[in-house]
């Protein structure tokens, strides 16, 4: 073993413990073919992280705006189901993807463009002007 020493200097040494933030992809506007099994399973998943309403119309041709919260992915498309809320409806409801015939991310995406390094960046500045009792606050909604 060498008695050499590395030294890294504080910038590479944050730099290093930065991990890279996951790239947030723009959904609003897009209508996925569901064709194939695998493009509703992907369309779903997508919908399920995505922060604004969707629109889903059913097989039997029912059309509903809707936010989803939850979904649970099983061994067929049969088994798998997405929970979500309605504006019209107080209650979470539930629907199978054997039952979607068509998706529209439809609504606003309330967090494109939005990222914790920019709000960090905000936070400091509050706090440098001096600012007390600064807390984290989400957007107003429109």
């Amino acid at each position: 073993m060498t008695a050499e020493v590395l030294k890294y200097t504080r910038e590479q040494v944050e730099s290093l413990e930065l991990a890279p933030g996951a790239t947030h992809e723009n959904l609003e506007g897009w209508v996925p073919e569901l064709a194939t099994e695998e493009e509703v399973r992907q369309a779903l998943e997508k919908a399920f992280d995505y922060r604004g309403d969707v629109t889903i119309t059913t097989k039997s041709g029912e059309r509903m705006e809707a936010f989803i919260f939850n979904r649970h992915t099983g061994a067929t498309l049969a088994d798998s189901y997405v929970q979500y809320f309605t504006p019209s409806v107080a209650e979470k409801r539930k629907l199978s993807y054997t039952e979607i015939a068509r998706l529209e991310f439809s609504g606003k995406d309330r967090a494109a463009g939005k990222h914790w390094e920019d709000w960090v960046k905000a936070y400091n500045e509050r706090k440098a002007a001096g600012e007390k009792n600064i807390a984290l606050h989400p957007d107003k909604l429109d």
